[in-house]
C-alpha cells in the first residue's frame, strides 16, 4: 500500500466515482422495480377481476333448482375459489324420464376452464338427442371437442353418470381426478368409483370407458372435485382422499344434506379457511326407494 498522498487522493476519487455509479444503478433498479411492481399490481387486479367474473358466471350457470326425480334425493354445493376455479356441475332428466344424468367437471387454467364450459354449454343444446348415449360416449364427445384446443399443460377432469330407474343401475365414465364413492347401506366400507381414464390434456389419446354399479335403497353416491382433497392446512399439507373418506364415514346417516354439511365442515376445519383457494363442488345422491310409477296412456 503506497503512502503517496496524490495516489491516495486518486484512489479515493476512483472509489467515489465507483460509488456514484453504483448509487445511480441502484436508483435505476429501484425505478424499474417500482414500474414492475405497478405492472404486477395491475395484473393481479385484472386477474382478480377476471376471477370474480368467472365466479359470477359459474354461479349463474350452475343449476339453482335440481330435478324432482322420484326415488332419489340430492344435495349439492358449489364454493368458488379465491385464486383458481373451473368447476361445473349439473343434474338433469333425460328424454327417457326413467333416466337421469349427473355431470361434474373441473379444469385448470382460465383458458381451459372457459373452453370446457363453452363446450359443455354447446353440447347441452344437443344433449336431448344424445342423452340416450352411454356415459363414455358423452365423455368422448366432450373430449373430441376439448382436447384438440389444449395448447399448454392444463388438464380437465370429467365425471358423467346415468341412472336407469328401471334397473337402478348407475353407469358412469370418469376421466381425471374427480373423487367418487358408493356408500352401500348397512356397510361400513366405501366403494370408490375409480377413474376409467386419465384427465383431458393435449396428450390425451385414450378411448373413454364406462363402468356400471348396482344401486339399492338407502345407498349414496358422493362426488367431489379436487378442490376439496387438495385444500391445505397452515403447514401446506393437503386434506387428501383419506380425510375425505373419513368425513363421509363419520357423517350422520339421517340425510343427504347432513352428509354434505359434515364433509364441508371437516374440510373447512382442517384448512382453517371459510373460502377455499380452489373451487370446490360436492354432490350427494341418495336412493330413497325403488318404486316406479309409470305414466298412464
Amino acid at each position: 500500500m503506497t503512502n503517496d498522498p496524490n495516489a491516495l487522493k486518486e484512489r479515493i476519487s476512483d472509489l467515489e466515482h465507483e460509488l456514484a455509479v453504483k448509487e445511480a444503478e441502484v436508483h435505476r433498479y429501484r425505478l424499474e422495480l417500482g414500474k414492475a411492481n405497478q405492472a404486477l399490481e395491475k395484473m393481479i387486479h385484472q386477474m382478480n377481476q377476471e376471477l370474480k367474473l368467472a365466479q359470477a358466471l359459474q354461479k349463474k350457470l350452475s343449476p339453482t333448482e335440481l330435478p324432482n326425480v322420484q326415488g332419489f334425493e340430492f344435495s349439492t354445493k358449489f364454493l368458488p375459489g379465491t385464486r383458481s376455479g373451473g368447476d361445473y356441475f349439473d343434474i338433469f332428466e333425460h328424454e327417457d324420464k326413467l333416466k337421469f344424468g349427473i355431470l361434474i367437471s373441473s379444469a385448470t387454467g382460465y383458458s381451459l376452464s372457459s373452453m370446457l364450459l363453452s363446450v359443455i354449454i354447446k353440447i347441452s343444446s344437443q344433449m336431448e338427442a344424445r342423452r340416450g348415449l352411454e356415459a363414455h360416449k358423452v365423455v368422448g364427445i366432450l373430449a373430441n371437442d376439448v382436447v384438440p384446443n389444449i395448447t399448454n399443460d392444463d388438464r380437465a377432469n370429467i365425471f358423467y353418470g346415468v341412472v336407469d330407474r328401471r334397473s337402478y343401475e348407475f353407469q358412469y365414465c370418469s376421466v381425471g381426478d374427480i373423487d367418487g364413492f358408493h356408500q352401500i347401506y348397512g356397510k361400513d366400507a366405501l366403494s370408490e368409483l375409480m377413474a376409467t381414464g386419465p384427465s383431458l390434456g393435449k396428450d390425451f389419446n385414450t378411448e373413454p370407458q364406462s363402468r356400471t354399479i348396482q344401486l339399492n335403497p338407502r345407498d349414496r353416491l358422493i362426488l367431489a372435485t379436487e378442490g376439496l382433497k387438495n385444500s391445505q392446512n397452515s403447514l401446506g399439507v393437503g386434506w387428501g382422499g383419506h380425510n375425505l373418506m373419513d368425513a363421509i364415514s363419520k357423517a350422520p346417516r339421517q340425510g343427504v344434506h347432513e352428509l354434505r354439511n359434515e364433509i364441508l365442515y371437516a374440510n373447512q376445519k382442517y384448512s382453517g379457511k371459510e373460502d377455499p383457494v380452489r373451487d370446490q363442488t360436492l354432490i350427494v345422491t341418495e336412493v330413497k326407494d325403488r318404486v316406479i310409477k309409470l305414466a298412464k296412456n
